[in-house]
């Protein structure tokens, strides 16, 4: 098997404020915190849903 080493850089784009407290957990999760944080995560299954349940909240680049 492939060791899976792909990363994905996230950034803030909008506010949580009144988004549905799942959606808040979701971005909490993934460990950003400010408008414009950026942050590389891994691209795990466990990530991608988090992104992808709040993807209108984030940009998401692929490297």
């Amino acid at each position: 098997m492939k060791k899976s080493s792909n990363k994905v850089k996230i950034t803030l784009i909008k506010s949580l404020s009144g988004r549905l407290e799942k959606h808040k957990a979701s971005v909490r999760g993934l460990g950003l915190r400010r408008i414009n944080q950026s942050i590389e995560v891994d691209a795990t299954p466990e990530n991608l849903g988090m992104i992808n349940k709040v993807r209108y909240l984030l940009k998401v680049e692929e490297d």
